[in-house]
């Protein structure tokens, strides 16, 4: 079983972003998510208003999330998924501190709440085969929040990979941190294999986060996952314009994944 993953972060709609504020690029946000035809689609930093903007521009996709701050409070770290391939089983979301089942806590000297979304999809195609995605946005400064963050994200993956024999998972996000970073190598040392693998490494990945000024140079913060039983089998950082405009902040990462039989 093959299936294709992206993670995006959106920019939160701040109006001195100017010509690059959201309302001038919900279309090429969602032309940006609609050439990959993804699977799934891990998005950060989307508001509500943002995702019901993107809706009728991506009416082949349902979304699971919540706010940060609970309902429909602040930033989501939803979930798309093509609606005819697959179908939401279970789903929820907790929050990245000492009291996760209560969205909107800090936690471990972060500078705004944490919070990650996850959802169990069964295939329309084969129904034997389910896969679940964890989706998180960790913080940018607290470097607690964000090792601490990581462990509780993995501890409720090993969870659920234990009431589920052989559910192979997809986790991504944007982690605020660069390869070398604990968070990263704490993933991989635990098994996890890292998207950027099918490049032959980190080295030539290049910049993730890109500021609205484009370019290359740098490392990446966002990234693509697969538990140990799964195969990346290709990747891409679309680096792309829509119409003479970025889409984001931030580049969206795409890449292939197969379950390993």
């Amino acid at each position: 079983m093959r299936w294709t993953a992206m993670t995006f972060n959106l920019r939160v709609n701040v109006e001195s972003d100017g010509s690059n504020a959201w309302p001038h690029r919900a279309e090429a946000a969602a032309r940006a998510i609609r050439r990959h035809e993804p699977d799934v689609v891990c998005i950060q930093e989307g508001l509500y208003s943002m995702l019901r903007d993107l809706e009728p521009l991506l009416a082949e996709y349902a979304w699971v999330g919540e706010g940060r701050r609970g309902g429909r409070e602040d930033e989501h770290c939803a979930i798309w998924y093509r609606k005819t391939k697959w179908r939401a089983e279970e789903r929820g979301s907790f929050g990245l501190s000492e009291t996760p089942e209560k969205l909107g806590a800090l936690a471990w000297n972060a500078d705004y709440p944490r919070m990650c979304t996850w959802v169990r999809l069964r295939s329309a195609e084969d129904e034997a085969f389910e896969l679940a995605v964890f989706n998180t946005h960790l913080d940018h400064v607290s470097e607690e929040a964000q090792i601490k963050g990581m462990d509780l994200v993995k501890s409720r993956i090993g969870k659920l990979r234990r009431e589920k024999a052989d559910l192979p998972v997809v986790l991504a996000g944007d982690f605020n941190v660069e390869p070398g970073h604990a968070v990263v190598r704490g993933l991989e040392r635990d098994g996890y294999v890292n998207g950027y693998s099918a490049l032959g490494g980190t080295a030539d990945v290049g910049r993730t986060f890109h500021d609205f000024k484009g370019g290359v140079e740098g490392e990446p913060i966002d990234y693509l996952f697969g538990s140990p039983d799964v195969a990346v089998e290709r990747i891409e950082v679309d680096r792309g314009q829509v119409e003479g405009r970025y889409p984001s902040d931030h580049y969206p990462v795409i890449a292939v994944f197969s379950k390993i039989t």
